[in-house]
């Protein structure tokens, strides 16, 4: 049989208290998140994160990241200057390797799924 997960109510989960964002570009900007599950390998996490107002440099170096937006509104913007406004029921795939920053213009918050290279145990 397969085992299957499910995942209720997630533009309103508790994601506990809010901190510090390390990355932002401006002091105060605060974000929260909570891992809803991770493969046996862990190589892949969904989870949900939210973010306050603010900008931050993002790099993903080391992973992929797939995020689907519930509520908030987001500038993404890439490394080559390309600009994306992003809000409720969008989606964006960035590709391992992409660099950016992104612009939390309203109170965000999303679904993410990271793509990492396996853990060696």
């Amino acid at each position: 049989m397969i085992d299957l997960s499910v995942f209720l109510g997630l533009a309103k989960i508790d994601l506990g208290a809010l901190v510090d964002k390390p990355t932002a570009l401006i002091p105060g900007q605060q974000e929260a998140a909570t891992s809803l599950w991770t493969s046996p390998d862990g190589a892949l996490d969904i989870g949900v994160w939210e973010c306050t107002p603010g900008q931050f440099a993002a790099d993903r170096s080391a992973a992929a990241e797939f995020c689907y937006f519930l509520q908030g509104r987001i500038e993404m913007t890439h490394i080559d200057g390309t600009v994306r406004t992003l809000g409720p029921g969008d989606a964006i795939m960035l590709p391992r390797g992409w660099k950016g920053s992104w612009k939390i213009v309203e109170h965000t918050r999303k679904i993410y799924v990271f793509l990492t290279d396996p853990v060696q145990g």
